[in-house]
Parts: C-alpha cells; structure tokens; sequence
C-alpha cells in the first residue's frame, strides 16, 4: 500500500517521537533491549501512516513504545484505528466501498463454502439489515467479556430464514467465542478459521419471513476469561450495505471505565476517521448512534 494515510496514532507517534529527541535507530535499539524487533522502517511507516500496527507482535511493540517515550498506557494504542483490509487483493486495489472488509475476502468465501453458503456476499441485499444494537462489555482486565446483539432485518424476497454472522475474535492467539442464541433464532452450521481469528455462523430464525416482512433475533458471544481476549480498546461493526440505525453501547466493570472515549467512523479503507468525543455515563458506559450509515466502519475508542 503506497502513500501516506494520516491517522490520529500516526500523527500522535510522530509528535511524540519528535518531542523525545530520540532518532529511529535510538527508539529501535531501545525496543531490542526489551526483546521488541521492530524495523526503523516499519517504525517510519507507522509514524507516517503508510502502515499501521495489527499483528500481536506489533501491538505489543507499541505498548513498549509508550513505556520508552514515557508516556501513559494507551496514549498510543487507543489511537489505532480498525485494521486495515489484508491479502493480496487489497495491496493490488483499494476495494470500493461497499465491498470493504477488515479480512481477506478469499478466507470468508472459503468459511462460506464450508457452511454451504458461497454465495452469501452477493446474496445478502435479499434480506436488509433495518437496525442494530450492540452491547459490548469491558472486563476489569481491560478484555472482551461478551457482546450482545439485537437485530431487525426486512426481507426483500420470500422465504428468508436465516442470517450468517461472520465475527472476528482478534486473531490466532484469541479462541472462538461461544455463540448463544437468545431470542427468535437457533444456531446452525458454524465454521471457524483459527489462524486468521475467524468465526462464521448460520443464525436460522424460528419462522421464514417474506417480501416486506421484519424479523428480530438477539444473540450473544461470550469469552473465556480470565484474562479475556484483548479489546485494543476499541469496537466496532463493519457495514457492507446501509443501515437504518445502529446502535453501540460499550460498558466498562464498575470502577474502571476510562477518562477518554470517542466515536469513529470511516466510509472507505483510504479515507480518514471522522471523530467526535463521548461522555462516560454514571452507570461506566458509553454509547453512540449511527443513522442512515454506510457502507463503511463504526466503532467506539478509548483510552
């Protein structure tokens, strides 16, 4: 991926890089004698915004990163945005908008052949997304303890009876959640991709629905813990075809929520952040709303 795509945690790296008086080299051997190898090179794209911390290894160097430049835990990794689209097909072209996704689009088609669905990316304008409630709780460790979704969908063609759910758990080192369903739905087929931390599910609802008819189902994903499955202290929800309204709530264990939260949004893979700051609640929560959005990225961040 060529050129530069400026984002909060590169133009923050930057600044305080330039505020330390540390050269690359400096801040390289630094990390070395913590047992972090990283290149001056990725550290020069990581400041410039030409690439972007993902793999565990990387976000790992960053919490190092804040310790050397003597600042406060999650200065830095609060700012990283959602990963960017990987494999081969996203470095040769920047996929459009509506086709955005944050894995590579060769190993959900392969999840999708496995459960029987091939077709599913083509297909899924036959049933609309009207709204959408996510609730994701924060444990005391800082870690995912479950989410919980409540879903509307509108069928734009008879006989609609099911809903794939394709979830990413943060890559290799974190395992599957357990999926639970709550409400008008029960589980069928389920395939998981371990390596690149994917999870694809077939939610099938307890009546088809028809042209013109609605549909509301609720589940959840539980993880093991603790600890639980690092949160890089952000989520959010990747839209491939407009919804109504959206809804997030992130609540944080009594005590702990953090001093810093924001919105963040994003209609394309090269396109920057649109940002606005939040307010913790009494209750250690946050929430936002998105209306009318997408396609495109939507998520809360803190630090």
């Amino acid at each position: 991926m060529d050129g530069s795509s400026e984002n909060a945690f590169s133009t923050a790296l930057r600044s305080y890089i330039s505020g330390s008086g540390l050269s690359l080299d400096r801040i390289q051997a630094r990390l070395q004698k913590h047992g972090v190898s990283v290149s001056v090179t990725a550290l020069s794209y990581w400041q410039s915004g030409k690439r972007q911390p993902e793999r565990q290894s990387s976000i790992s160097a960053v919490r190092v990163l804040e310790e050397i430049l003597e600042l406060p835990s999650g200065a830095l990794l609060g700012l990283l945005p959602p990963p960017r689209p990987r494999g081969a097909s996203s470095r040769r072209q920047q996929p459009k908008p509506a086709e955005t996704l944050n894995f590579p689009q060769d190993v959900l088609r392969t999840l999708l052949e496995r459960i029987g669905a091939p077709h599913a990316l083509e297909q899924h304008n036959q049933l609309k997304l009207v709204g959408l409630h996510d609730r994701c709780d924060i444990a005391a460790d800082g870690g995912q303890r479950a989410m919980t979704a409540r879903a509307v969908f509108q069928a734009n063609a008879d006989g609609q009876d099911r809903w794939l759910l394709v979830y990413e758990q943060g890559g290799k080192d974190s395992a599957a959640p357990e999926l639970h369903t709550l409400r008008n739905c029960r589980a069928g087929r389920v395939e998981v991709d371990a390596e690149h931390g994917l999870t694809v599910a077939e939610l099938l609802f307890d009546q088809p629905i028809d042209r013109g008819e609605t549909h509301l189902i609720e589940y959840s994903l539980t993880n093991s813990g603790p600890p639980y499955p690092e949160s890089r202290n952000t989520y959010y929800r990747e839209f491939r075809r407009p919804v109504r309204e959206y809804l997030l709530e992130i609540r944080f264990d009594t005590g702990t929520a953090p001093e810093h939260c924001w919105q963040y949004s994003r209609k394309g893979s090269d396109e920057p952040d649109d940002r606005r700051e939040l307010k913790v609640d009494k209750a250690d929560g946050v929430h936002a709303v998105a209306l009318d959005f997408g396609p495109g990225v939507f998520g809360i961040g803190w630090s």
